[in-house]
């Protein structure tokens, strides 16, 4: 396990904690560590949900280390880029659900990889935004495709454009964060989400996740088809027919995943 990303286990719940002093930059160090541990989650289908977060309450990701910036050239610029969007991808293509806990500040890149989760918990006191432009560059690990999809174009573009931070209430508000908790909550109430989703039909889960992605990702009408496609294999799970048996006789499911 790195000492820059390090994974804690309980049962099928993995809990993913940045930590880079002092606010979790995104240097490549951490990208790389990043990269290996979410290639390692990929492979343990035992894993049900995932949380996200980073050590300390200053900051989920502060964004990334600027001095490895000076040096950037078109080639090496593009290559930065696509490594980190194909990281990025890794996270957001994983079959568990993946819930980020934003304890303070998550700016550029570190917004950036909150936007790649499912689910964002933010603190009350934490603060987000996409700054690159202040640095005559824009946001390169996705930033400027999955934010629109978020919270809308014109919102999005605002922000992008201007590279202002805002509050969590407004991030909130225009539904960046999908969760507002006190300051020092973020993890808790991420980890709440995660039982809740952990008692769910594994099955049933990974493949919700799997169409609601690969539905955004094209026409509503191909959505349709993919939805009832993955609804039909579910069908045919052992899964399925314990969740059934075990509502008419008012029990609770155990259900297998398979």
């Amino acid at each position: 396990m790195s000492e820059l990303v390090k994974v804690w286990r309980e049962d099928r719940l993995a809990i993913v904690t940045l930590d880079h002093p002092p606010v979790n930059a995104l240097n490549s160090g951490v990208m790389e560590a990043l990269e290996k541990v979410f290639d390692e989650l990929a492979g343990d289908k035992e894993i049900g949900a995932v949380v996200l977060t980073g050590a300390g309450e200053k900051a989920f990701v502060a964004g990334a280390d600027i001095s490895e910036f000076t040096t950037l050239s078109s080639e090496n610029g593009e290559k930065l880029s696509r490594r980190g969007q194909l990281i990025f991808q890794m996270i957001e293509d994983l079959s568990a659900p993946v819930i980020a806990a934003v304890n303070g500040f998550a700016l550029g890149g570190g917004l950036e990889l909150a936007l790649s989760c499912d689910i964002r918990v933010m603190a009350e006191n934490a603060r987000v935004g996409l700054p690159e432009v202040t640095l005559a560059i824009f946001p390169g690990y996705g930033g400027t495709q999955r934010l629109p999809r978020t919270i809308g174009p014109g919102k999005a573009k605002e922000l992008i454009y201007t590279g202002e931070m805002i509050d969590a209430a407004e991030a909130y508000r225009i539904g960046l964060a999908d969760h507002l908790v006190p300051p020092g909550e973020a993890l808790a109430e991420a980890r709440k989400i995660a039982e809740k989703i952990l008692k769910r039909g594994p099955l049933a889960v990974r493949l919700a996740k799997e169409a609601v992605n690969r539905g955004l990702a094209g026409h509503v009408g191909e959505g349709y088809k993919i939805e009832a496609q993955l609804f039909g294999q579910l069908c045919d799970s052992e899964d399925q027919k314990e969740g059934a048996r075990a509502f008419l006789e008012k029990r609770p499911p155990s259900f297998k995943g398979r």
